[in-house]
């Protein structure tokens, strides 16, 4: 990495890390590191709404900027292709910010389900969505470290929303953000393990209270910003332990988190089913994926978890199914 660029990364990291760092939501919170980097000028920062940047001048305005500085992208990409599109022209490098699920649109999450589903496959990419304003930017200064300062690689891509949501984050807390997970609720004895990622943590939260309330259940509780990421070094892991028989086994991040218990494990995405069902090859327990389109035309409900909660302690023999049928019939399922 040039030393220019580097040191354009740091300013950019110090200056971060001395702002303000209260809780917003991850919108909001990426919105105004943008506007700190923008005037520190030691970043390039692009909003897709400038009638000055459009797609067609961006080669040309690259070119004229033969220093590279670190890149903030805040766009509004509904498509695989638009955001295809965003990501060749930035040469798949920088850190790309979505903020289309404000958008109005007939797909979950103002977005076409090829989107998420080509951020989870494209090898370049690592994508993230933070459920509040802690993890964005927690995310966003990762990034600029990985890309700028120790030079890898490929392009971040945060899915923003701008719903408030407070969390305070411990450097523990921030080092699992990074990894994928990292715990909200941790009961040690948890009968039911909840994982979700964005928005939909927010009802995984509900799920859990409903879950103690109304059933006697206690729920571990996990925030997962990138389920890719997870699946990503799980099966990296998987492949080096096939490749290497007599060496000791190495670990990952998700494995590690879950090895507690054996309790039966629910993860959720406002993102089609297909995002989550990346992780089921690597739970060592009963594993049931929810996601847009899983159970209802959108996001799951809390009720929906519930209800597929106790349908995966019934299948242990840990419940009864008559338990099952009485939720769904107590329930607003929709």
């Amino acid at each position: 990495m040039p030393a220019s660029t580097l040191a354009c990364a740091q300013r950019c990291i110090d200056v971060l890390s001395a702002a303000d760092g209260s809780a917003h939501s991850p919108l909001y919170t990426v919105m105004t590191m943008a506007n700190t980097l923008e005037s520190t000028r030691q970043a390039w920062v692009i909003r897709g709404q400038s009638r000055s940047r459009r797609v067609g001048n961006w080669p040309s305005w690259f070119a004229r900027n033969t220093v590279e500085k670190p890149l903030l992208y805040l766009h509004s990409a509904q498509s695989s292709a638009q955001l295809s599109a965003l990501a060749d022209v930035t040469q798949q490098r920088g850190i790309l910010c979505n903020d289309i699920e404000n958008q109005p649109s007939p797909w979950p999450r103002g977005a076409q389900p090829s989107l998420p589903l080509w951020l989870a496959a494209h090898p370049r990419c690592t994508p993230y969505d933070p459920a509040c304003g802690e993890e964005a930017r927690a995310i966003v200064l990762a990034a600029l470290r990985a890309l700028y300062v120790d030079g890898k690689p490929g392009f971040y891509y945060l899915a923003l929303h701008d719903q408030e949501s407070a969390a305070a984050l411990s450097a523990q807390d921030c080092e699992g953000v990074l990894k994928g997970m990292y715990p909200i609720r941790r009961n040690h004895a948890g009968d039911v393990r909840l994982l979700g990622a964005g928005r939909a943590l927010e009802e995984v939260q509900h799920a859990a209270r409903l879950l103690e309330q109304d059933w006697n259940i206690t729920a571990q509780v996990w925030s997962c910003p990138s389920y890719t990421r997870l699946a990503r070094e799980a099966a990296a892991a998987e492949r080096w332990n096939r490749l290497h028989p007599t060496a000791p086994k190495r670990s990952c991040h998700l494995r590690e988190c879950l090895a507690a218990n054996a309790a039966p494990v629910i993860a959720v995405t406002g993102y089609p089913q297909a995002i989550v069902d990346q992780l089921a090859g690597y739970v060592d327990a009963r594993f049931v994926a929810l996601g847009a389109g899983s159970v209802q035309a959108g996001a799951p409900s809390r009720y929906w978890i519930v209800v597929m909660a106790l349908r995966a302690l019934a299948d242990e023999g840990r419940t009864d199914l008559q338990q099952v049928e009485t939720a769904m019939a107590r329930y607003p399922l929709k």
